[in-house]
């Protein structure tokens, strides 16, 4: 449980467990939101598109934190579902032209169904054996791309641009506002699972598997559930790429991709949506400084090629990962709760 500022106190269950607790966490809070929204409005476009690939591997992470972080179920084929939900939005946008929130909605639906396939094996198998049966839905996806007919093969398909209320989403900032819209229902609604009923049984689970059965936790139902909402998320984001690249094809979705999800997962602190998104935000803020950096050296030293400097890049993340292991295997999110608390305890030492 959260520590309150000192000299606030809760007086009803329903204080204890808000997770905004103070008119000035409130203020902070809606604050932050304008500013966020603002955004747009002062920074160059490039941020902007970058800003856009945050928010959807965002929503992508927060649902692997759910089915990893909370759950225990190790899932290393996440870039498989969010491919899932891409091919199954841009299919039913380019062939049926359905609305923009539908769209989303199948492919959501669609990666959570894919999900409950390689869910239900949780059950029997765990750690290292579940890791591998994850990776093997990731070349399962990209097969299955090549052999369904409707789905572009090879060459991929494209994603007519989507439409709100009658307005056509074809701007980096429109689509900001529409990625960020519902990447924070996405997290809203994370928060509201993790610490339900819900979100107990997967911790239980995650911490003893056996105790939490003999307490009378179904394992079955809810390992498959860690898989079905994280495969959901995914699903979700992967229709928002669509929408955001306009051309969906399989080479958009890699093993590697699906290794840095899981580095973001650690680096921001297993078991904590905000960790999720601490996670996000310094492994995606490495990498694009990287990126900026990469070509203004290959260009001043010209013995360095691209493809060492990509090498570099995927060294100095993955030495940043195995750090965080040994160091702080407790993630980003630890020590933001350290501060935290000791700010809200001030001016008492304890």
């Amino acid at each position: 449980m959260a520590i309150l500022p000192s000299g606030v106190y809760a007086e009803r269950y329903e204080q204890d467990k808000a997770i905004i607790s103070t008119k000035l966490q409130w203020m902070a809070f809606i604050g932050f939101l304008v500013l966020w929204f603002a955004l747009p409005l002062f920074v160059p476009i490039r941020f902007v598109s970058m800003l856009n690939i945050f928010g959807i591997v965002l929503i992508a992470v927060v649902g692997l934190q759910i089915t990893t972080g909370y759950a225990g179920q190790v899932n290393l084929g996440q870039a498989a579902f969010i491919g899932v939900g891409a091919y199954v939005t841009a299919f039913l946008a380019h062939n049926f032209g359905l609305p923009f929130w539908l769209t989303i909605l199948c492919g959501g639906v669609a990666a959570a169904a894919y999900g409950t396939i390689f869910g239900l094996p949780a059950v029997r198998v765990k750690g290292f054996y579940l890791a591998l049966i994850t990776i093997a839905a990731l070349y399962i996806f990209q097969v299955m791309l090549i052999r369904i007919p409707g789905f572009g093969g090879p060459t991929g398909i494209d994603v007519p641009a989507a439409t709100v209320g009658g307005l056509s989403i074809k701007t980096d900032t429109s689509k900001y506002y529409l990625i960020m819209t519902v990447a924070v229902i996405m997290i809203f609604f994370a928060y509201g699972i993790v610490r339900s009923r819900i979100g107990r049984a997967f911790t239980a689970i995650r911490d003893n598997d056996k105790a939490a059965q003999i307490l009378g936790i179904n394992l079955l139902y809810y390992k498959t559930m860690a898989f079905v909402i994280g495969t959901f998320y995914a699903g979700v984001a992967g229709g928002l790429w669509a929408y955001l690249i306009r051309y969906v094809t399989a080479e958009q979705f890699t093993l590697v991709d699906c290794l840095w999800y899981i580095g973001m997962v650690i680096v921001g602190g297993g078991g904590s949506i905000l960790g999720a998104i601490f996670g996000v935000v310094f492994i995606r803020g490495v990498f694009e400084l990287i990126s900026w950096i990469g070509p203004m050296l290959a260009e001043n030293l010209p013995g360095l090629s691209g493809s060492i400097t990509f090498g570099s890049m995927n060294i100095l993340l993955g030495a940043t990962i195995i750090l965080f292991l040994i160091f702080e295997p407790r993630g980003l999110v630890h020590r933001w709760n350290i501060f935290k608390n000791s700010v809200r305890i001030w001016p008492f030492p304890y």
